[in-house]
């Protein structure tokens, strides 16, 4: 149940118990005045009697067709009242007293139908009052409701990456500030990762001269193990510089695509092909291309190919061989045998700079693509595959094949 059924079931509930509680206190209030109002007029004729010897108003001596319950009440020598609701629907109101020379004063009157007016009007009134609360309350809870959806979207878009996102903040009450509180923290945090970003791209800025440097002199080594071990060091620090500043550019928005026609079992072909380079007669290939169904699409070819070489090498770094590149019309899937995307992955998405569950990698590969299908309007999708294994779906939007 959502929270505006909540708040107008409770508010309706409320307005239903209130009637309930004065439906029955009122006829009960109602009936000890008459009660009260009876036995004080029947004080007054009693000592009326006893002074002067005669009845008045209404009151008769030894009254013989007195209901039982007056006449019990009476028998134990104190003053008695008994109301008789009949067939015919009268009701009577007795009141009763033994007086001196051992006989009885009674007084009896027809009630006021006041107190059946009275339940009558209260039930029209709570029913239209009940109605009138409930309608009252769900509108109240529809806007505070709506409220908390509202914030509820922005702060999600906050949670999946978007810091440009806020909360709508109206009104001033708690809901407000809360909204306030959490416009806040996204401020906080949208400067603090834009800090880390700045400082690390200047950091990698910094670092193209000397890695450059470094790679040349290590071409300078007599050959042997020292001098590959040294090169291969020298390039995996030039290709990590380079994957922070694509990071940092991608982040900035100052990357634009250069749209083009190409065919999509043909990119996916050139990548499978640079992912690994297959001797001959040296078993299975580590990755296997399937073409379903080719098509061919508008999009920046380069950034495509940066996207599938990103997964591909994900996947024969942290997945298992062997590794398929599947193309079915728009989509590409890459997909491994390994033990799956970790949770977190899955829950969030690609994350700059968090390891997998071994520790190993900085999470900038998957990232990349993320930022590059983004800026192709483009969707990767990352899931674990039934019978095992990591897959990443590449979406593109199918567009219809250019006339020749």
């Amino acid at each position: 149940m959502g929270l505006r059924l909540k708040i107008g079931a409770t508010i309706t509930a409320t307005a239903a118990l209130a009637v309930l509680v004065m439906g029955v206190q009122v006829p009960q209030m109602l009936a000890d005045r008459e009660r009260k109002e009876m036995t004080a007029r029947l004080a007054l004729l009693v000592e009326a009697y006893e002074t002067s010897g005669k009845t008045a108003m209404g009151a008769q001596l030894g009254r013989t067709d007195i209901p039982d319950e007056l006449r019990k009440e009476m028998a134990h020598g104190r003053r008695a009242f008994y109301v008789e609701d009949t067939s015919d629907g009268v009701r009577w109101l007795w009141a009763g007293q033994p007086v001196k020379g051992g006989t009885t004063l009674t007084l009896v009157v027809a009630s006021r139908p006041l107190i059946g007016e009275v339940n009558r009007v209260m039930l029209q009134s709570g029913v239209i009052g009940v109605i009138v609360a409930s309608v009252i309350g769900l509108a109240l809870a529809s806007r505070f409701g709506h409220r908390l959806r509202t914030s509820a979207r922005s702060a999600r878009r906050i949670a999946d990456g978007d810091l440009t996102a806020r909360l709508p903040e109206s009104g001033n009450d708690e809901i407000a500030a809360l909204t306030q509180a959490v416009n806040a923290m996204a401020e906080a945090l949208a400067s603090r990762l834009q800090a880390e970003r700045e400082v690390t791209a200047n950091i990698a800025h910094e670092l193209r001269t000397p890695v450059a440097g470094l790679i040349a002199a290590a071409g300078l080594l007599a050959p042997g193990r020292v001098e590959g071990m040294v090169q291969e060091r020298a390039r995996r620090l030039r290709d990590l510089t380079e994957d922070v500043l694509e990071v940092a550019r991608l982040d900035n928005g100052g990357e634009e695509a250069d749209l083009g026609w190409v065919e999509l079992g043909g990119l996916a072909r050139r990548v499978v092909r640079a992912a690994v380079e297959e001797p001959a007669g040296t078993g299975p290939p580590l990755v296997r291309l399937e073409v379903i169904a080719d098509v061919t699409v508008r999009t920046d070819p380069r950034r495509v190919e940066r996207i599938l070489s990103n997964l591909v090498s994900n996947a024969l770094r942290h997945g298992a061989e062997p590794v398929l590149v599947q193309v079915e019309g728009a989509l590409v899937r890459v997909r491994d045998r390994g033990a799956g995307f970790p949770d977190h992955l899955l829950t969030h998405g690609p994350q700059r700079f968090r390891t997998s569950a071994e520790g190993k990698g900085l999470g900038l590969g998957l990232t990349i693509a993320a930022g590059q299908a983004g800026l192709l309007d483009a969707h990767l999708a990352f899931e674990n595959h039934l019978d095992g294994g990591a897959q990443a779906t590449l979406h593109l939007d199918a567009a219809p094949t250019p006339e020749p």
